[in-house]
């Protein structure tokens, strides 16, 4: 089954492009013209990833990016988000709304598509024979890489994908110190140190979820994060 991609852009002509050239690549793809007729595009059939124009008219990206995130049934979907501005506030803004990557206009179709390979395998991953890699248990947390779940007692957390992706990358490599321009680049696939406030934020907020597992989760000064099991 192809995955399917919901295209939210009010300029049509690079619509048009951008549907032919996904078309071709062999997925499934619907378009809306705007914010507004895309949330709605998107509580009627639920895609698998949303590329979002910033700049719409009626509702924009990041009011979009901001409503899924904040809804139970979408919390989770792959965005991708889109700008003619080069602007690096906006980056950060859509990266802190919840966006899980972020590609500046005019941008490179192919470098665009490979983007989207590329989420979509992080998000449906071949599936591995051996479960037990995909099982960790620490304390009164827990967390399924297969399932998406994670428990911390009897409760499952809700965790939007970037932070479970976060908790996911820790984890899997627990007693480790990853910089935060290590965790930007393989989490949103940038480098850049001035971004490095939106690991700070995510991981305020997984903590938060987390309630007293989020103990587990060190900071390392002026370094970055490793996630440790002890006190």
């Amino acid at each position: 089954m192809n995955n399917r991609i919901l295209l939210v852009d009010d300029d049509q002509e690079l619509l048009a492009a951008l549907e032919l050239k996904l078309g071709k690549e062999g997925f499934e793809v619907e378009t809306a013209p705007d914010g507004e007729v895309a949330l709605e595009v998107i509580k009627k059939n639920l895609p698998d990833l949303v590329i979002l124009d910033v700049n719409m008219p009626k509702v924009n990206g990041m009011e979009v990016c901001k409503a899924l995130r904040s809804d139970e049934q979408t919390r989770d979907l792959a965005v991708i988000m889109l700008t003619a501005r080069d602007d690096e506030i906006d980056r950060v803004l859509g990266l802190e709304f919840g966006a899980d990557d972020y590609v500046t206009k005019p941008y490179n179709a192919r470098e665009l598509i490979l983007r989207i390979k590329a989420l979509l395998k992080r998000i449906f991953p071949v599936q591995n024979n051996s479960s037990a890699k995909n099982l960790f248990q620490i304390g009164a947390l827990s967390i399924d890489l297969g399932k998406h779940e994670v428990r911390v007692g009897e409760e499952v957390v809700e965790l939007t994908l970037t932070e479970f992706k976060l908790l996911a990358h820790l984890i899997q490599n627990q007693g480790k110190i990853k910089t935060r321009d290590y965790l930007l680049e393989q989490i949103w696939e940038y480098g850049d140190g001035v971004f490095s406030r939106t690991i700070d934020t995510h991981i305020q907020r997984l903590r938060a979820k987390l309630n007293d597992a989020g103990k587990y989760i060190k900071t390392v000064r002026g370094v970055g994060y490793r996630f440790e099991d002890s006190d």
